[in-house]
C-alpha cells in the first residue's frame, strides 16, 4: 500500500511528521512532498524532526497569492500523482497545499486522508482563506482525522458520514512530546534564556492575513509599551518573514531594551523559548495547541477561535483584535497572576500523544477492507 503524504509548512511538518514515522514503522510505501509554500520556515524544522522529502514540488515565490499557490501545486503534484499512483493522500489542516492536495486527489480520483479534519471558526473570512479551505476540503476527504469530539460534531453538522470520521487526537501533541525528550536549545537561545533569568518572559507569534496592518502595528504598540514600564518584563518575538510583519515589527519593536527580535526558530529552540516564559500572546493556530501541553497560558489575538477546547479548558483566552482588550490582560495578569499560575495543571484536550499511531493504523484498516473488495470484485468480473 502506498500513502502519499503533503505538506508545505511548518505547522503541517511538525503535525505530519509523527504520521509519517508511523507510517513507515507500519512498512507502508510512503512517498513524502512537500510544496515548499514556506520554504525558508520549513526546511530547519524538517531536518530537526528527522522528516526526508521524495518530492520538492518549490512552488515559493515572493509575495505571491492563494491563487498562485494553489494553480502551481495543482499542476506539479498532479505529474507526481501520475507517476507514483499512491493510494492514499494524506494532507493536514487549512493551508492553500493542502487544499491543493485535496483538489488533485480528487482530480484523480485518489481517496483524501484529512488530519485535522472539523475546525470551524463560523467566520467565513477569519482566519483567511483558512476557513474556507477546511471547509472544501471537508467536501472531498474521504477519511476525517479529528482532534476532538468538537470538530466531530463540526462535521457532522455539516452531513459528512459518520463512519468516516475518526477521532484521534491532534499528532502535534505526539510531535511536541517527541521533541521534549530530546531537547537542546542551540548555544544562542541557551544564552538568550539564561540572561534572562528572573524576568517575565512574553513569547509573541503573529502572522496571520487578517491581523496584517493596524490590528497588528497596534497589539505591537501595547506590547512594546508593556514592557518598557515594567522593568521585569521582556519579549521574544521570532519574526514571521513576510514583508507585512518584519516591517512592521522592525518599526515598532526594533531596537528596545529587553525586547527581542529573532529569526525564525527550529522546533527545538522555539519548544525552549516556549518552556521558559512566564505568558505567550499569539495569532497561532499551532500554539493554542502546543501551550496546554507546556503548562503555559495564552492571550489569542484574534476574533474567534477554531479551538475553543483550549478556552474551555482554562489555557488560552480570546481577546479580539481591540487593542484596549490586550492592554487590560497584561496588566491584569501582572498584578495578580492566579490564571498564570494554574495553567499549569490543565491537561492537554487535544490529544495524549498517541494520535499518530491511531491514525496510522486506520489507514491500514481501511486501505486493506478496499483492496479486499477490490480482488472480490475482480473474481467475480473475471
Amino acid at each position: 500500500m502506498k500513502v502519499l503524504v503533503l505538506f508545505g509548512t511548518r505547522p503541517e511538518v511538525i503535525k505530519l511528521a509523527p504520521v509519517i514515522h508511523e507510517l513507515r514503522k507500519r512498512f507502508f510505501q510512503t512517498i513524502v512532498v512537500s510544496s515548499s509554500q514556506h520554504k525558508q520556515l520549513l526546511r530547519p524544522f524538517l531536518e530537526t524532526l528527522e522528516v526526508d522529502i521524495d518530492f520538492d514540488l518549490g512552488v515559493m515565490r515572493r509575495n505571491q497569492s492563494p491563487t498562485e499557490v494553489c494553480s502551481r501545486i495543482l499542476a506539479k503534484l498532479d505529474k507526481v500523482l501520475e507517476s507514483e499512483r499512491p493510494d492514499l493522500i494524506l494532507v493536514q489542516g487549512d493551508t492553500t497545499t493542502t487544499l491543493a492536495g485535496a483538489l488533485a486527489g480528487f482530480y484523480r480520483r485518489i481517496p483524501v486522508g484529512h488530519v485535522e479534519a472539523g475546525l470551524r471558526s463560523g467566520n467565513l473570512m477569519s482566519p483567511y482563506p483558512e476557513e474556507m479551505n477546511r471547509r472544501v476540503i471537508s467536501q472531498i476527504a474521504t477519511f476525517h482525522f479529528a482532534a476532538t469530539e468538537k470538530n466531530r460534531s463540526n462535521l457532522l453538522a455539516e452531513d459528512v458520514p459518520s463512519d468516516r470520521i475518526f477521532v484521534t487526537g491532534n499528532p502535534v501533541v505526539d510531535s511536541l512530546r517527541g521533541m521534549l525528550k530530546k531537547i537542546s536549545p542551540s548555544p544562542k537561545i541557551a544564552e538568550l534564556i539564561e540572561s534572562t533569568a528572573g524576568k517575565k518572559r512574553i513569547l509573541l507569534t503573529t502572522h496571520r492575513r487578517e491581523s496584517f496592518g493596524t490590528v497588528m502595528t497596534a497589539n505591537m504598540k501595547v506590547l512594546r509599551d508593556f514592557v518598557d514600564k515594567h522593568q521585569d518584563v521582556c519579549l521574544f518575538f521570532p519574526v514571521h518573514p513576510n514583508p507585512n510583519v518584519k516591517v512592521i515589527a522592525k518599526e515598532v519593536l526594533g531596537k528596545r531594551k529587553r525586547i527581542h527580535l529573532l529569526n525564525p526558530l527550529d522546533y527545538g529552540d522555539f519548544l525552549a523559548i516556549m518552556q521558559s516564559t512566564w505568558l505567550i500572546v499569539s495569532d497561532s493556530g499551532g500554539v493554542q495547541e502546543e501551550a496546554p501541553s507546556l503548562g503555559k497560558p495564552l492571550l489569542v489575538m484574534r476574533e474567534n477561535t477554531e479551538r475553543p477546547e483550549a478556552i474551555r479548558a482554562g489555557v488560552s483566552k480570546l481577546i479580539g483584535t481591540d487593542p484596549g482588550a490586550l492592554k487590560h490582560l497584561l496588566e491584569e495578569n501582572y498584578s495578580v497572576d492566579t490564571w498564570i499560575k494554574s495553567v499549569k495543571e490543565v491537561a492537554n484536550p487535544f490529544g495524549d500523544g498517541r494520535s499518530s499511531a491511531r491514525i496510522v493504523r486506520i489507514i491500514e484498516e481501511k486501505l486493506a477492507a478496499k483492496n479486499i473488495a477490490v480482488k472480490a470484485n475482480q473474481l467475480v468480473l473475471f
